[in-house]
Parts: structure tokens; sequence; C-alpha cells
């Protein structure tokens, strides 16, 4: 089965909800404006019951089918923009400096959008849709706090669905595998201590950027030496500030970087070992360590049975050769991970086509998706919830 027609009809107005989304980026759980524009639209196709406030500032509309009792189901989409400049070009660029949407929250809010006013107006299904548009995918756990609210209970969502945009992959194509999907996260920031000084009596002082600089060599050792070769870790130091002059040895280096990891095992492996490897490395040269650890998001984890209904959804869309059922796992983190701890589920990529890549300056959401997506998520909910 093709793309919906009503779908393709939906196109030009979805675009436009899409764009004006994206003209007023919003960061984390400040998303007023936003929230707002999707309570309006729920309002305007008769939605059955609107919250918000969820999880500080998320929405959550209810949509009940025609076709009798049954489970209620949960469609979630992100609506956070990201701190950039951006660079587009386009029309419709942000009107906010350092702000924009660079991942395209703005696109998955307005798909739902999209089958959430299809749904409203066919409601060929039994039960209820959860239609849920949530704050602070970056980095602050909107999908955490939402469920911590008590949303799955309170709307008794028994499963939950969630869909990302994919840059590289053919608009109309789908990607989708069983077990995890996406990586688990942690921040670390490591701060060494040493003795500062003149720059041309090194004897005298303990030089930090000589220890952190070997710590950052010796951190290399975990993925490469501590874990299992078949398993995926990535640690990446992404940060080293010291020093102020040419003639000072400073008296402190901070090092930062991020943990990616696929299970709970090699995560505590790899903070015990740069803990063990900072520590160490540290008093060889006769300095001080402290190391900040966080463990943020973890392992997004389709949910077999759930993948396998995602897939079949999918294929009906975009036909069996446009959907790859065994993806590779990306190693970025995704907090609907939080909503697939809570309801069994599935989570799946879009194709956005030939565009800059995820958190760029230059990136821009298709907008020739949109049908693809919007009738992905009403024949996923219609699939769901058949008439008993």
């Amino acid at each position: 089965m093709p793309i919906l027609n009503r779908a393709a009809e939906l196109q030009d107005e979805v675009a436009a909800w899409r764009q004006e989304i994206h003209r007023n980026p919003e960061l984390q759980f400040d998303v007023f404006k936003t929230a707002a524009f999707v309570k309006q639209r729920l309002e305007e196709f008769g939605c059955d019951e609107i919250v918000t406030g969820l999880g500080k500032t998320g929405v959550v509309g209810i949509i009940q089918g025609r076709l009798g009792p049954g489970e209620t189901i949960g469609l979630r989409a992100d609506m956070d923009a990201l701190p950039l400049n951006e660079i587009t070009g386009k029309p419709y660029a942000s009107t906010t400096p350092g702000k924009m949407h660079a991942c395209g929250h703005d696109g998955h809010t307005a798909m739902l959008l999209g089958a959430a006013k299809y749904l409203a107006e066919t409601r060929n299904f039994a039960g209820r849709v959860a239609v849920i548009f949530q704050p602070a995918e970056e980095g602050g756990g909107g999908g955490n706090e939402m469920v911590k609210d008590g949303m799955m209970d309170r709307f008794g969502i028994t499963r939950v669905f969630g869909m990302h945009n994919m840059p590289g992959m053919p608009v109309g194509r789908f990607a989708i595998r069983p077990g995890p999907i996406m990586a688990a996260t942690a921040e670390f920031t490591i701060t060494v201590s040493g003795r500062g000084g003149h720059a041309a009596m090194p004897h005298v002082s303990v030089d930090p950027i000589v220890a952190g600089a070997a710590m950052v060599g010796a951190l290399q050792t975990i993925v490469s030496r501590t874990a299992d070769p078949i398993e995926a870790l990535v640690v990446s130091v992404t940060k080293f500030h010291a020093g102020d002059a040419y003639n000072i040895i400073p008296e402190k280096v901070e090092i930062a970087g991020t943990v990616r990891t696929l299970k709970k095992e090699m995560a505590a492996i790899a903070e015990r070992r740069i803990r063990e490897i900072c520590e160490g490395v540290a008093a060889a040269h006769g300095a001080r360590v402290h190391i900040d650890y966080d463990s943020n998001y973890p392992v997004t984890v389709n949910d077999p049975q759930q993948a396998a209904f995602a897939t079949e959804v999918a294929r009906e869309v975009a036909g069996e050769p446009n959907v790859e059922a065994a993806t590779p796992p990306v190693m970025g983190g995704e907090d609907f991970s939080y909503m697939l701890e809570a309801r069994p589920g599935a989570f799946i990529f879009i194709g956005n086509g030939n565009s800059a890549g995820l958190h760029h300056p230059a990136y821009d959401f298709n907008d020739e998706a949109i049908p693809h997506g919007i009738s992905y998520w009403v024949r996923l909910a219609e699939q769901a919830l058949p008439a008993r």
C-alpha cells in the first residue's frame, strides 16, 4: 500500500506548520510557543482530551476511535531545538540567533500533528491514540520527565512508538531493528590539578597539561584493549582546556568527553576504567584528579514483537524493498529510551534524503518526507487498534 491520498493532500499544510515551528526554535524545556502551537492544532482537530504541562512542558492529545473500546497506544514526537546558528538561508530560517532546529524535531512534531488531524477525522480504529509531544530530548531527558509525571498510567498507554529522520537515507525509506537501536550515553569531566609555575622552570612545577595529555592517550586503550572487540563502545574526548599564556604552566586542566555503548555492562566497564586510568596517570605525574561522571540516556531498545509489527506497517506504506528490517544500531543517544523502558514499543528511522547531517548548521528537515511519516503513523494506529 503506498502513502495515503489524504496524507499527500495534507503535505502543504503540514509543511507550513513545520516551517512555522522552524522559524521559532526553542531549547530544552522552554518550548512554550511550540507547545501552545501544538495545543491549538489539537483543539482544532477536535481531540477528545488535551493535557499540557506533562514533563514540565509536554503535551498529550487523546483521540478516541469509533470502532469500540480497546487499548491505548502512544505515538511520540519531540519539540525542542539546538543551540546553533543556522546557515541554511531558507526563507523560514530561525529568527532567533543561537537557536535552530538542526535535528528535525520540527518535522517530527509536524508529521505527528498531521497524523493526529487524519486520525481525528477518520477515527478508523478501536481504543485510543495518545499523541505525545515531548520537550527536552536534546540533553534534558524530557521523555523521562513525562514518564515520571505518570503519563503511561494516566492515559493507560500499553505500547509506545517513536520515529526520527535520517539524513542520507532516501525519502520514502524506513529503517528499524529489534533490540538495541540507539546507544546509552554518558558524559565525563576530568579536572587535573598540578602546581603552576614558570614555563622555563618546569622542574619545580607539576604540569597538569603533560598529565592530561597522557590521560587522553591512555583513555583510548579502553576501547582498544579493555573492551571485547565484538562489543560496541565509544569513548571520545571532546574538550581539553588549559592555560592562558606562553610562559606559564597552569594550575589546572579540564578534559571532557562522552561514552556510548549498547549494553549496561559495557557502560560500567567504561566508567570504571576511566576512573582507574585517570587516577593512575595522575599519581604517576604527581598530580591530583577529580572525575565527574554523568550517566545520561539508557540504551534505546526495541521490543522484538513491536519492532516486527512496526516493520510490517512500514512495508505497507513504503513497500518491502524500502524497509531495512535489520539496520545497524546508531551510537547516538535518544531519550525515547525512557518510554521504551516503561512500555514495549519500537523506534524507527525515516529517510530525510541527501541533507546535511543532524546537528549541523546547514541541516533542514525534508518536507517531502511528510506524507510518508503521516502514512506510517496512521497505518500504525489503525493496525495496532483493529475493531474487535
